[in-house]
């Protein structure tokens, strides 16, 4: 597998618990929006510490972008991260992944499992082909939505959220169930994309085969 090492340019906090990595992208480099690649820091106690992490940006950027949840009870290699700082070096290595936009649809996301539909959805506005999709977005709080305006901005009202352990007016309070998927999905011939925690992911498959969805026309990452 080949690596590159790549200098962070800029670091941007998202949300309270998120960040933004924007790194040098080595020529040549591309990708389909949805991959990913696997990332460490380059430095000799870290460098074969790998973590997968989902491109965010567009394959045209002239950078690479990494839209990061940080876990600093876990001590682990997103506690490191948020210790960098432009300047520094990460090291990544060969594009895979699951996630591929096969047509109009829905994407349903749970926390940081918004960021495989991130490089989609931009790169589907930038072709002004995003008419006809519509984005389910479950969190805890307002504080965790994670680049709400820009994808209100693209989306609209075809942009949905849902909050678990907030509830407010302006957003759905619960969690992603049969009953709200009959509310906010017209017909359930559609191609769906899937991300997030694995018991929300098990839940949502449930769901939506109880509710007569195409197991062949479900995509999911975990």
């Amino acid at each position: 597998m080949e690596k590159f090492i790549v200098r962070i340019l800029n670091i941007e906090q998202v949300t309270h618990d998120v960040k933004r990595f924007h790194v040098e992208k080595p020529a040549g480099y591309s990708f389909i929006p949805g991959q990913a690649t696997e990332v460490s820091i380059n430095t000799p106690e870290l460098k074969e510490e790998k973590r997968p992490f989902t491109f965010t940006c567009l394959n045209d950027d002239p950078f690479l972008e990494f839209i990061i949840k940080i876990y600093p009870s876990h001590n682990g290699v997103t506690n490191e991260l948020n210790k960098l700082v432009p300047g520094d070096e990460l090291i990544i290595r060969d594009v895979w992944g699951a996630i591929n936009y096969i047509g109009k649809g829905i994407f349903i996301a749970g926390g940081a499992g918004i960021t495989p539909f991130i490089a989609i959805i931009r790169d589907l506005n930038a072709k002004k082909e995003l008419e006809g999709n519509k984005l389910l977005f479950a969190n805890k709080t307002k504080a965790d939505i994670i680049l709400e305006n820009e994808l209100k901005t693209m989306m609209g009202n075809s942009f949905v959220n849902i909050l678990s352990e907030e509830d407010t007016k302006d957003y759905h309070h619960g969690f992603i169930t049969k009953e709200f998927l009959e509310k906010q999905i017209d017909n359930f011939h559609n191609q769906f994309y899937v991300c997030g925690p694995q018991p929300m992911i098990d839940m949502v498959l449930k769901q939506l085969d109880e509710l007569g969805a195409d197991k062949e026309s479900v995509t999911i990452e975990l």
